[in-house]
This record gives structure tokens, C-alpha cells and sequence, in this order.
């Protein structure tokens, strides 16, 4: 596993993540193609508390031996608990960069971490320090995807009556 690497991918996702919200408005940051779909300022909303209370914290729990109990979180749940679709876009991004900033620091100081380190899932198999990272990486990439999936449906219902279509095939 090349560390610095995921560090390094971590920030540029985050920059990424920030460009993806430049020029939103209130209307189109609360806007969702489907009722159950969420907006982009839920996805904000939703990294700013994974990287605070599920990444970050899983990594930390792992690295450290993983003698607690699993955490529970519910990120499907704090979106309408936490009310994330009443917030402002520009303090949730503001959050979500400070909380990436605290991560990269914090990964910064680690000194050789042993990410073979594997622990007992709560719903069976086994997951190691190095999963996690893994999976950090990866969710910034799924929820980039995301937000341009977003900002495509956004446009194309913004254009009616006119087409997309000749952009090419989505």
C-alpha cells in the first residue's frame, strides 16, 4: 500500500469535491431528481460527518489495536435526523474541508502504521487497518461520481424544453 499516495489522492478529492460546489445555488444545492435521491448538499453534509465520525475514527480505532467496541453510525439516517437539506452549502463545505484538513494532518503524523492490523466485522469476515484507508479513498471517488451525476440531472432539467442529447450518450 503506497500511503502517501492515498494521503496525497485524499487532498485532491477534497479540492475536487470543493470545485463540485462552486456556483451552486440554494435552489440547485436542495434539489433532488428523485424524492429518495440526495441533494448535493446532503452529500456535503454526509462527508463532512463520515470523515469525522466513520473514517477517520475507523482508521484511528484499527491502528490503535481496535480493543473498543465498533462504533455505530448512520449515515443513510443523519441525513433526515441531522437535517442536512436545511443547512447552508457554504458552511457545510466549509466543515467538510476543515474536518479533510484535521484527517490529513492527522494521517501526516503517523508514524510507520501497521495496516495489516485485521479485526472481526460485526456482520462476519474479518477487515484490516489497511481496508479502511482503502475504502476512504474509494468513498471520496463514489461521492464525486455522485455529485457530477448531480450537476448532469440538474442541467438536463434546467434545459426543458430542450435536449442534452446531442452532448452524447450519459
Amino acid at each position: 500500500m503506497q500511503f502517501t499516495d492515498f494521503a496525497d489522492q485524499m487532498a485532491y478529492h477534497a479540492e475536487a469535491i470543493q470545485r463540485m460546489t462552486l456556483g451552486v445555488t440554494d435552489a440547485q444545492a436542495q434539489w433532488k431528481p428523485l424524492r429518495d435521491d440526495w441533494s448535493i448538499l446532503e452529500v456535503i453534509c454526509h462527508l463532512a460527518d463520515e470523515e469525522r465520525e466513520d473514517f477517520r475514527a475507523r482508521v484511528a480505532w484499527a491502528l490503535s489495536g481496535g480493543t473498543d467496541a465498533w462504533h455505530p453510525i448512520d449515515p443513510q439516517g443523519w441525513v433526515t435526523s441531522r437535517g442536512y437539506n436545511q443547512r447552508e452549502l457554504v458552511v457545510c463545505v466549509a466543515d467538510y474541508l476543515a474536518e479533510r484538513e484535521t484527517s490529513l494532518v492527522w494521517l501526516a503524523g503517523l508514524s510507520e502504521p501497521n495496516w495489516s492490523l485485521e479485526y472481526p466485522k460485526p456482520w462476519g469476515g474479518t477487515i484490516r487497518a489497511g481496508d479502511f484507508m482503502a475504502a476512504w479513498v474509494a468513498h471520496d471517488l463514489l461521492h464525486l461520481r455522485q455529485l457530477v451525476e448531480l450537476h448532469y440531472a440538474w442541467t438536463m432539467a434546467q434545459a426543458q424544453p430542450f435536449s442534452v442529447q446531442y452532448a452524447g450518450d450519459w
